[in-house]
């Protein structure tokens, strides 16, 4: 009777391991399962912030393109008063190194292009102008060179 006694209680103690066991491994899982779904959600909190990221700099990517785009296919400020002073024969003589030549052209700042300008060597001033067979040297401002040519500005 000892014998079965011990061996009730060896089988009795036996079960509660087991079970024990089994608690555990489904305490286990149970962690594990919770582990991937926070290993899941973080994956997608990453990709969603990456999406933003690639979202926003391609908007920022596109507003600068416009804004360049606009710029260079815009008309400058001084188009039409730049070629009026070319259409009525003005010519404006300068060097590409000289300041003031500069400080002339960055005045029409894009519309220069429309400017009869030419590069001349020998200048006793830069820039300068002729306009009508007449000379006028250093930096003349619109209103001076509207006067000269009847152009508005």
């Amino acid at each position: 009777m000892v014998v079965l006694l011990k061996a009730d209680h060896h089988r009795h103690h036996q079960g509660q391991s087991e079970e024990r066991q089994r608690e555990e491994s489904r305490q286990e899982l149970e962690e594990h399962k919770a582990r991937e779904e926070r290993f899941k959600l973080e994956k997608e909190k990453k990709a969603k912030k990456k999406n933003k990221i690639i979202a926003i700099t391609a908007l920022i990517f596109l507003v600068l393109a416009s804004l360049i785009a606009y710029s260079l296919l815009s008309p400058g400020r001084y188009d039409s008063f730049a070629k009026c002073l070319t259409e009525k024969g003005a010519i404006m003589y300068g060097e590409d190194w000289c300041r003031y030549t500069n400080a002339q052209k960055a005045m029409f700042g894009k519309s220069f292009k429309y400017v009869n300008y030419q590069v001349k060597t020998n200048l006793d001033k830069r820039p300068t102008w002729v306009i009508d067979g007449k000379s006028y040297e250093t930096v003349q401002s619109f209103e001076r060179l509207a006067a000269l040519t009847g152009c508005a500005i």
